[in-house]
């Protein structure tokens, strides 16, 4: 499911939220479904890489690189791209 940026025609308020295919998405405030689909904005590469890296830190503490070599897992946690 994606995720879209609206703008409610009706009442005005700017929201994203996951879609499925075949539904319509509602303005969670007015519940109106006469929305605008905006143009989401891509973030900085330098927050990408930092979610990036949150993300594999808490995947590592939960246990999921666990099957990986000592030198594998270092590389993955390190945030540089030498995979």
């Amino acid at each position: 499911m994606p995720i879209y940026d609206y703008n409610c025609k009706a009442c005005g308020h700017a929201f994203e939220t996951l879609v499925r295919s075949d539904t319509v998405p509602a303005c969670p405030q007015c519940a109106s479904t006469e929305l605008e689909k905006c143009v989401s904005p891509l973030a900085p590469a330098g927050k990408i890489e930092a979610i990036r890296m949150a993300h594999r830190r808490v995947a590592a503490a939960q246990g999921h690189f666990d099957h990986y070599s000592p030198s594998d897992k270092a590389k993955l946690l390190q945030g540089k791209k030498n995979i």
